[in-house]
């Protein structure tokens, strides 16, 4: 079984060398490159002010966290929840950075996440895939025609859910070449995106005089140009 937790955190501003804390974790679990309803999602009180332009992004702000548990308190249930499993985090360094910052403020010995996850980068995975071409989520909703129009705000679990769409369609299942709407300097460009169609093909029966009017005709064939392929 293949267990993999696609996470996106919102925080109160951008390194959290300068005190800056989660907000916001939210994760979708798939099982064999299938999404499941167990997600984990939770908001958080950072006990610190929000940047004015994390607001800007997030649109969460201080009131709304204000009564919210602390990382502390979900600590344990969170790591419970992604131990053993592959997590999918678009710009990795930063989610990571930050988990790994929140884990070190806690009493007792804890772990670095990466201590009990293996970590996928889809960032790093669609600059191979793509380069020279934008490849923030929504750029690469664009180009795999994923909907993403209830996403005016940056939310933790509704990005990891769009992400969840984007890495499944980067990384398998049936394939249909697409024009880039991001073309890049550099000229046209063709793309992947996954589809799945099926078709059923008709059966035609034929009776024996067509056949035989068949057969005549790849003899004809044969005469005038020298070979059949039929």
């Amino acid at each position: 079984m293949t267990r993999q937790i696609v996470l996106d955190t919102e925080t109160t501003g951008l390194d959290p060398r300068d005190g800056h804390r989660i907000i916001e974790i939210g994760c979708v679990e798939m099982i064999n490159r299938r999404v499941t309803d167990n997600y984990w999602h939770h908001y958080l009180n950072p006990e610190r002010e929000i940047d004015a332009g994390a607001f800007e992004v997030h649109g969460i702000s201080n009131e709304f966290v204000a009564d919210k548990p602390r990382f502390a308190e979900l600590a344990t249930d969170f790591l419970g929840y992604v131990r053993g499993a592959e997590l999918v985090i678009h710009n990795a360094a930063f989610d990571v950075g930050f988990l790994n910052h929140e884990l070190s403020m806690l009493d007792g010995d804890r772990p670095r996440i990466e201590e009990i996850c293996s970590v996928t980068d889809s960032l790093q995975m669609a600059r191979q895939k793509h380069p020279g071409q934008k490849n923030n989520l929504d750029a690469l909703c664009k180009r795999y025609s994923i909907d993403n129009s209830n996403r005016r705000l940056h939310g933790a679990l509704l990005d990891s859910e769009i992400l969840a769409e984007v890495y499944l369609a980067m990384t398998g299942g049936q394939t249909l070449l697409i024009l880039d709407e991001e073309r890049s300097e550099q000229g046209n460009e063709s793309i992947v995106a996954r589809v799945e169609v099926q078709h059923d093909l008709p059966l035609f029966e034929v009776d024996a005089t067509d056949s035989a009017a068949h057969q005549d005709y790849l003899e004809f064939l044969r005469k005038t140009s020298g070979q059949s392929l039929w």
